[in-house]
């Protein structure tokens, strides 16, 4: 039983209802910069969901009371677990900190980030997720490419837009998280819109802002306190 496996096997026993998927900094380009071929990081891809997908069956299947707690009309039967596929910015295949900062460089064109996530999110959505969930979104250009990559491809399951900031203000680049939430509430595929990796502190003003642009479930998944040093490269706990 492999890691992972077991990883959202503990969270299902904790109560979740939706498992995301280990694909957040998987990419295509950087698992060919590992030596892999373009096939086997594609298969890669549909295995993190595969993976999540066993786990949900697995959990369904075991006797144990936590498995059948969702009563409805009455009957109690299966608690619903959605399998949500990640899929990280940018920022976190170039594992620089940049996704934390949203600083790309003027090089970094709207159609460079669709071009770079394009095959990825086609290799996820034929894996069997039932969502797909763009985590960490740290400024308006990648939303932007996100939505219209959704728009183009004429994509009928759901999808989830998180952004991270952190001021409480704006997303991590500066740009206005209200701009930033708009383009997700323009989107049809689009069917919630949120807050992950933000110093806990910030959220309560945040789900405000986002109220303000949009009438969409909001998500908020924060950290638990630290705060990132790219230069390093590892958390450190915020001092006040």
């Amino acid at each position: 039983m492999c890691l992972i496996f077991q990883v959202h096997l503990d969270y299902l026993d904790a109560g979740a209802n939706i498992i995301l998927t280990a694909s957040y900094q998987a990419t295509i380009q950087g698992f060919v910069a590992k030596g892999l071929s373009e096939e086997e990081a594609e298969s890669l891809l549909r295995r993190s969901v595969e993976i999540a997908c066993e786990a949900r069956e697995i959990y369904y299947d075991k006797s144990t009371t936590g498995s059948w707690d969702y009563i409805e009309c009455g009957n109690i039967s299966r608690r619903p677990v959605l399998v949500a596929a990640s899929i990280g910015s940018y920022g976190a295949y170039l594992a620089d900190g940049s996704e934390y900062s949203g600083k790309y460089g003027d090089s970094v064109s709207l159609e460079t980030l669709k071009d770079f996530h394009r095959r990825r999110l086609q290799i996820l959505l034929k894996s069997g997720a039932d969502l797909i969930a763009f985590e960490t979104i740290p400024n308006k250009l990648e939303a932007k490419a996100y939505a219209e990559l959704l728009e183009e491809g004429g994509i009928n399951i759901p999808a989830w837009f998180s952004f991270n900031s952190k001021d409480g203000i704006n997303v991590v680049s500066g740009d206005s998280i209200l701009e930033c939430v708009s383009i997700a509430d323009s989107c049809k595929q689009v069917v919630a819109v949120g807050i992950n990796c933000t110093p806990p502190r910030f959220i309560h003003g945040l789900v405000l802002s986002i109220r303000k642009a949009t009438s969409k479930p909001i998500l908020i998944y924060p950290n638990s306190g630290e705060a990132y040093d790219a230069e390093l490269k590892q958390w450190t706990r915020f001092r006040s």
